[in-house]
């Protein structure tokens, strides 16, 4: 049943989505269409130059294109050259030098729904000709949203107290509010207050697995966890050491919980006996994540440092983002046929975009971190490895390559596919959010500096 806070909450949660499309970035019809008739042949006036908004507009809009337009192309490098200029210099204003200092951070297109909200709002009230009635409601919205998600962070922190992450499994990361705030990114409205929560617990869960796989499990001890999870059965933690053992029956317990809060809140029963394809399609995306860890612990055991176009279709999957996405669906319940776990089981070029600006951006920021406390390879070694590459020259590949797949996740945006856009857009704020994470470092295994700034502003000070 919904109470009166999830009621207030839903009447004004739309209020954000006014934010998020109609940014204080001025990108709106008549500066599109003024910035384009300064555009002829594919070249810039010089007079673009001293119109820092049009300038803004134009690189914001750069940030949508998809394969194969050359102009926006360089648009883009001809807008970051010039908004790059020390703002110092720029002859704007300090309210339009501030916004051109986060769209160089993080463009709209690619910013979290919530920090956007948060940025415009304090971008607006510095605003002349504001609409005060306007601002007061959309910090009324704010701080409403932000204490349903400080009720749900309580919650989640109860569950993660019981499993005693700390004393079980001292090795592994401690990151519940950073995943958290990472499944926020993905949805914020309260109506998927089951999915994110569920996701949360999840990626949680995957984080310790990823660290057992990574750091702590010896060979001989991941052949029979890979094995648990293919049988899926809790008779199948009887073999596991007791640090598996606390991982493996919690990951049972989630699932489990998860397919009966289906049932009791969403109406999708067991059919004789066995899971809903929701739940099915779930576990498949997580043996399959479990495989590919295999693959990679076995790798990094041999000493082996695979070819590219060997690591890039398992490193996908161990980006996570594949069943992170099906996980993500879970929780959504009818809205969500069949057909479209099997899109994303697929692999198609959308997916597989957003695999790759998760991996490629992941791999640029830990690889060095991870090399020193013994890793297997990533993308950056294995280019260098492959091609006799400097490490800047795999970089800047690696970085053109993630940019491509913006253009690819693009496309799959602007020309959808038969699923709802609803769907595709969890997918797209997944990409959104490692950008926002890992786009200078790794945020996530890292995060006392940027990440502990962003988690303040949304879960802990309401906005005055």
């Amino acid at each position: 049943m919904m109470t009166m806070s999830s009621k207030k909450l839903m009447i004004f949660t739309p209020l954000l989505c006014i934010f998020d499309c109609f940014d204080n970035r001025d990108i709106t019809p008549h500066a599109m269409f003024s910035t384009s008739s300064r555009i002829k042949k594919g070249t810039f006036k010089s007079d673009l130059v001293g119109d820092i908004k049009g300038l803004l507009s134009l690189y914001e809009a750069a940030h949508l294109r998809v394969p194969g337009e050359d102009i926006l192309d360089g648009a883009f490098t001809f807008t970051t050259t010039y908004l790059t200029t020390p703002t110092k210099d720029l002859s704007c204003s300090s309210h339009l030098q501030r916004q051109v200092e986060y769209a160089l951070e993080q463009p709209l297109s690619r910013d979290m729904p919530r920090l956007k909200a948060w940025n415009y709002i304090s971008f607006y009230q510095d605003m002349e000709g504001k609409n005060s009635s306007l601002e007061k409601l959309a910090k009324l919205d704010f701080n409403l949203a932000q204490s349903w998600h400080r009720k749900e962070l309580r919650g989640l922190s109860k569950w993660w107290k019981d499993l005693d992450v700390p004393s079980n499994l001292p090795f592994v990361r401690d990151r519940l509010v950073e995943c958290y705030f990472w499944n926020v990114g993905v949805y914020f409205e309260p109506c998927y207050s089951l999915p994110r929560i569920f996701l949360t617990k999840v990626m949680l869960l995957t984080s310790i697995i990823d660290d057992i796989y990574d750091v702590y499990g010896t060979l001989e001890e991941l052949l029979p966890f890979t094995d648990a999870f293919e049988r899926w059965d809790i008779t199948a933690s009887y073999q596991l050491p007791e640090y598996m053992k606390i991982c493996y029956r919690a990951v049972l317990d989630v699932y489990d919980e998860m397919e009966e809060l289906m049932s009791s809140e969403l109406g999708i029963p067991t059919c004789n006996g066995k899971s809903s394809y929701h739940m099915h399609f779930a576990k498949e995306a997580m043996k399959q994540l479990v495989r590919a860890y295999l693959i990679e612990a076995k790798w990094f055991h041999k000493g082996y440092t695979p070819k590219m176009e060997e690591y890039i279709p398992n490193a996908l999957v161990t980006a996570t983002y594949y069943m992170l996405t099906i996980t993500s669906f879970v929780g959504m319940g009818k809205m969500v046929p069949k057909e479209a776990y099997e899109w994303v089981l697929s692999q198609p070029n959308f997916m597989r975009a957003s695999s790759v600006i998760c991996r490629l951006m992941d791999d640029l920021v830990s690889h060095k971190f991870e090399q020193e406390r013994g890793h297997v390879a990533s993308a950056v070694e294995c280019y260098m490895n492959q091609y006799g590459a400097t490490e800047k020259e795999a970089e800047d590949e690696l970085n053109r390559q993630i940019e491509e797949a913006w253009k690819d996740l693009n496309k799959g945006i602007l020309k959808p596919t038969a699923f709802p856009m609803l769907l595709l857009m969890r997918t797209f704020n997944l990409s959104r959010m490692i950008n926002v994470l890992h786009k200078h470092e790794d945020g996530y295994t890292h995060s006392s500096k940027k990440t502990k700034r962003y988690i303040t502003m949304l879960f802990i000070n309401p906005i005055s």
